[in-house]
C-alpha cells in the first residue's frame, strides 16, 4: 500500500515559467494574434492552475503581442493566486457577478485579433459568448499550436509519469486481493478504484475488469456479472496523481487455470507486445510502430481480432498525441510518452490485452510499468 509519504506537489519545475512565452512565440508563429485557454489541460500545462470546470468563465488569454493575463470569478481568485499561476509572470484578473467577462476580454486585448486560438476542450457556450464579443475574429483550435509544445514531455514530466506508474503498477500487484471466483466485476472494481488512490492518486479515471466473454470488448463497463473459475480477466486501469499527471496499465489475469487456447492467445500478445516496446526509438514513425505488433498478431491468425490502434500518448491527459495508429506517419522523438497496448478480442469468448506506458529516449523507449506481463494465474 501506499507508503504514507507526502505525495510530490508540483512546484516550478514541473510547470516553468518560460512556458507563457514558449505559447505566445508559437501562436505568432502559426499567424494567431492570441490564444484564449479554458479550464483543462492546456491550462494547467501553462500555468499549473488545475481550475475548476465552471459555468463562470476562467480563462488564460495570452495575446501574441502584449501582456498575458488569467482571468477567473472573483470567487476562485484565492485559489487562482494560490497555485503555481500565482508565481508566473501575468496579471490575475478576477471578474465580479455582474460583469460581462468576455466584454473584459475583449477590452483587454491590445487590438481586435484577426485569428485567435481557443482551447480545444472549451464549452460551446463559451466560445459562442466570445464569438458575440469579437464578431471580426476567426477562431482556430489551440492545440494545433500548444501540441507541439506538450508533444515532448521534459524530463521532470518523464519522473512525474514515472511516479504515476509506479503507483499504477502497486495497484496491480495487489490484485490477488480482490480478484476471484465468486464475486462480481463491480466488487472488484470498487475495491481497485479505492486502491488506486490509496496508492498515490488523487482519483482514479477508470477501472475495466472484464472477466470471460466481458474481456472481448475493449471499454467493458463494469457489470454484475459473477467471475467464475477458469474465467480470464482484462484489467485496465488508471488514475490522476495530485501532480496532474495520468496513469494506464492493463493485465491480464486468469482466475484458476483459463483454457489452453487462451494461454496460446496470450503468448501471441506478449510477443507482439515485447516487440513493439523494444522497437521504440527516434526516427521510427507512429504507424510502423503500430505494425511491429499488428503483423506478429495477423501472422498468428488473430489480425482480424486486433481493432483498435495501438496506443495513445499520455501526460496531463490519459489520450492525447501521439496516437500510434496506422496512417500516423509522425516520426517518434525523444520525450514522447504513450501507451503500448495490443489486443486480441474473441466474441463471446474471451479477450487480452497487455499496456505499458512507454517513453521514447535518444536510446530506445523506457517502460514505465514493470510488472510482470505474463499471464497471472490467480488461485
Amino acid at each position: 500500500m501506499h507508503d504514507g509519504k507526502p505525495a510530490h506537489e508540483p512546484g516550478q519545475d514541473l510547470y516553468p515559467a518560460d512556458r507563457l512565452d514558449r505559447a505566445r512565440a508559437a501562436a505568432a508563429r502559426a499567424g494567431l494574434d492570441a490564444l484564449l485557454i479554458s479550464p483543462g489541460a492546456d491550462l494547467r500545462y501553462l500555468t499549473g492552475y488545475d481550475a475548476l470546470q465552471l459555468e463562470r468563465l476562467t480563462c488564460l488569454v495570452l495575446p501574441a503581442d502584449g501582456r498575458p493575463f488569467l482571468l477567473v470569478p472573483a470567487l476562485e481568485e484565492p485559489a487562482a493566486a494560490a497555485s503555481p499561476a500565482g508565481g508566473l509572470d501575468l496579471d490575475l484578473v478576477a471578474w465580479e457577478e455582474t460583469d460581462d467577462p468576455y466584454a473584459l476580454i475583449a477590452g483587454r486585448l491590445p487590438a481586435p485579433p484577426a485569428r485567435v486560438g481557443v482551447d480545444n476542450h472549451m464549452w460551446a457556450e463559451k466560445l459562442l459568448a466570445f464569438r458575440r464579443v469579437l464578431p471580426e475574429s476567426r477562431q482556430e483550435l489551440a492545440g494545433t499550436v500548444l501540441n507541439e509544445l506538450r508533444i515532448r514531455k521534459t524530463p521532470q514530466e518523464v519522473d512525474a509519469l514515472r511516479r504515476a506508474g509506479a503507483a499504477i503498477d502497486r495497484v496491480h500487484a495487489r490484485m490477488g486481493e480482490w480478484l476471484r471466483a465468486g464475486r462480481t466485476e463491480r466488487e472488484v472494481g470498487r475495491d481497485i478504484a479505492a486502491a488506486i488512490t490509496e496508492e498515490g492518486h488523487a482519483r482514479a479515471d477508470f477501472v475495466i475488469v472484464g472477466s470471460g466473454p466481458n474481456g472481448a470488448s475493449p471499454h467493458h463497463e463494469l457489470s454484475d456479472r459473477v467471475i467464475q473459475p477458469g474465467d480470464p480477466v482484462v484489467v485496465d486501469i488508471g488514475g490522476t496523481t495530485p501532480e496532474g499527471y495520468c496513469s494506464d496499465s492493463t493485465r491480464v489475469y486468469a482466475v484458476g487455470e483459463p483454457p489452453e487456447e487462451f494461454r496460446r492467445l496470450h503468448d501471441v500478445l506478449l510477443r507482439a507486445q515485447r516487440a513493439q516496446t523494444e522497437a521504440v526509438r527516434p526516427g521510427i514513425t507512429a504507424e510502423e510502430l503500430d505494425a511491429v505488433g499488428r503483423d506478429l498478431i495477423a501472422e498468428a491468425g488473430y489480425g482480424s481480432r486486433f481493432i483498435h490502434r495501438t496506443g495513445h500518448g499520455i501526460g496531463l491527459e490519459t489520450h492525447e498525441e501521439p496516437y500510434i495508429v496506422a496512417g500516423n506517419r509522425m516520426p517518434l522523438a525523444e520525450g514522447m510518452a504513450f501507451s503500448v497496448e495490443p489486443g486480441i478480442y474473441l466474441p463471446d469468448r474471451y479477450g487480452a490485452r497487455i499496456e505499458d506506458i512507454v517513453v521514447c529516449t535518444a536510446t530506445g523507449g523506457e517502460r514505465l510499468n514493470l510488472t510482470d506481463r505474463e499471464l497471472v494465474v490467480l488461485p
